[in-house]
C-alpha cells in the first residue's frame, strides 16, 4: 500500500506540475498567434482522448485529455496537433480564411509565434523565481576556504586556510556556489586556480576527484570535487527590482549549464546514463510537493527553463526546429521544399522519440 501511495503522490504531483508548465508554454503559442490574427482551433492539455473542456467566443476549444502528458495548439489550417499543415485544405481556402490561417502569415510572424512558447517559460521561470528571491533574500556563501578535506586536490595542491579563491580558469569567483558550478562539472579536468593569500594573488593547478554525492532530492550522482568547504556567509534582503534582476540572471545562468550539459553529452565528457526522463521527473516532483510550496515553486522554474532550452534545439520537430526552417526561408525568399520539410521532421521525431525511450529506460533501471 505505501509503493502505492508514493507512486500516486509522484504522478499526481507530475501531472499537476507539467500541467502548468505545459499550459503557460502552449499559452505563448495561443497568445502571440491569437495577437497575429490567426485562427486557434484547439488549445488541449494533455492528448488522446477529451475528457472535458469548451468553445470561447473566438471558436477555440479548451480542453483536456486522457494523457496528461504534454500539450499542443492547433492553428487553423493544421492537419493535427503536430503542426503538419493539411495541403488540401489551405488550397481551398477563401482569401478570408487565408488571412486567419497561420500557414498564409508572413514568415517573421510565424517566427514569433514559434518563439512565444519558450518564451513563455522563462518568463514563468523568471516570476517564480523573483517571488522566491523576495520571499526569502539572497544568503550568500563566500569563496573563502574555512576547511581543507585531508586527501582533497585543494590541500594537496597547496591551498590553505583563509584563502579566498577569485579565479577558475579565467571566469571571476563571486561565491561559493559558482566555484561548485565550475568543479562539479570537471571532475579529472584540470582547473586553473586564483587565490588571494596575505594580499598576495597566487596560481594553483587543481584537478577536481570524481566522487559519488547526493543531489538536491538525495539521489546519487558523480561530480568532481576539490575538498574545500566554507562557512562564511552573506545574507541580503531583496526588493522586488533586485529580486526580478537576480531571476533574471539565474535564469540566464541555469539555462547556460543546460546548453553546456548537452555540449558535454555530445562530445562525451558527460554519460548518457545521466540523462534522466519522466519518471525521475515524477519522483522529483512528488519529492518537491513533499518538501513545501517554495520547493514546488523553485522546481516549477528548473523545469520550465528546461523546456524553454530544449524547445529552442534546432531539431524539426520541436520550436526551434520550426524556427530554423523559417530563417532559412526568410533568406530564400521561399520554403524549403515539402519533402525536404517531412524528412526533417522524420529526423527530429526519432531522434525525440529515442531521447524518451532512452530516459525512461534510465530511468526504470535507476529504480532497481
Amino acid at each position: 500500500m505505501e509503493l502505492l501511495s508514493l507512486i500516486s503522490h509522484n504522478l499526481l504531483s507530475f501531472i499537476v506540475i507539467l500541467s502548468i508548465i505545459v499550459f503557460i508554454h502552449e499559452f505563448g503559442h495561443y497568445f502571440v498567434a491569437r495577437k497575429c490574427g490567426v485562427k486557434v482551433e484547439e488549445f488541449a492539455i494533455g492528448f488522446g482522448k477529451e475528457l472535458f473542456g469548451f468553445n470561447d467566443k473566438n471558436g477555440t476549444r479548451w480542453k483536456f485529455c486522457l494523457l496528461p502528458f504534454g500539450g499542443y495548439v492547433k492553428m487553423f489550417g493544421d492537419r493535427n496537433p503536430a503542426s503538419i499543415v493539411d495541403k488540401d485544405k489551405i488550397k481551398q481556402m477563401t482569401p478570408a480564411e487565408k488571412k486567419v490561417s497561420f500557414y498564409y502569415q508572413n514568415v517573421y510572424k510565424r517566427m514569433a509565434v514559434v518563439l512565444a512558447g519558450p518564451i513563455a517559460n522563462f518568463i514563468l521561470a523568471i516570476l517564480l523565481l523573483t517571488i522566491i528571491f523576495r520571499i526569502q533574500g539572497v544568503t550568500t556563501v563566500l569563496p573563502i576556504v574555512d576547511d581543507l578535506v585531508e586527501t582533497g586536490a585543494a590541500k594537496d595542491a597547496g591551498l590553505k586556510i583563509g584563502d579566498e579563491i577569485t579565479q577558475i580558469n579565467n571566469k571571476k569567483i563571486k561565491n561559493f556556489s559558482e566555484l561548485q558550478q565550475i568543479v562539479s562539472i570537471s571532475a579529472d579536468e584540470e582547473l586553473k586556480v586564483l587565490v588571494q593569500r596575505d594580499n598576495k594573488e597566487l596560481s594553483f593547478n587543481i584537478t577536481p576527484k570524481s566522487l559519488t554525492s547526493k543531489d538536491f532530492f538525495g539521489n546519487e550522482v558523480k561530480i568532481g570535487m576539490i575538498g574545500v568547504q566554507s562557512g562564511q556567509y552573506e545574507y541580503t534582503k531583496l526588493g522586488t527590482f533586485d529580486s526580478f534582476t537576480r531571476a533574471n540572471i539565474e535564469t540566464y545562468n541555469i539555462s547556460a549549464a543546460v546548453l553546456g550539459a548537452l555540449r558535454d553529452l555530445i562530445i562525451g565528457k558527460r554519460s548518457i546514463k545521466e540523462l534522466g526522463g519522466p519518471v525521475k521527473i515524477a519522483q522529483y516532483s512528488g519529492k518537491s510537493v513533499s518538501m513545501g510550496i517554495m520547493v514546488v515553486i523553485w522546481f516549477i522554474a528548473m523545469i520550465s527553463i528546461n523546456l524553454g532550452v530544449l524547445n529552442l534545439l534546432p531539431l524539426p520537430i520541436l520550436d526551434g526546429g520550426h524556427f530554423l526552417y523559417y530563417i532559412i526561408e526568410a533568406i530564400k525568399g521561399k520554403p524549403l521544399s515539402e519533402k525536404s520539410q517531412q524528412l526533417g521532421f522524420q529526423f527530429g521525431f526519432a531522434i525525440v522519440l529515442t531521447l524518451m525511450l532512452f530516459t525512461t529506460y534510465n530511468d526504470i533501471m535507476g529504480l532497481f
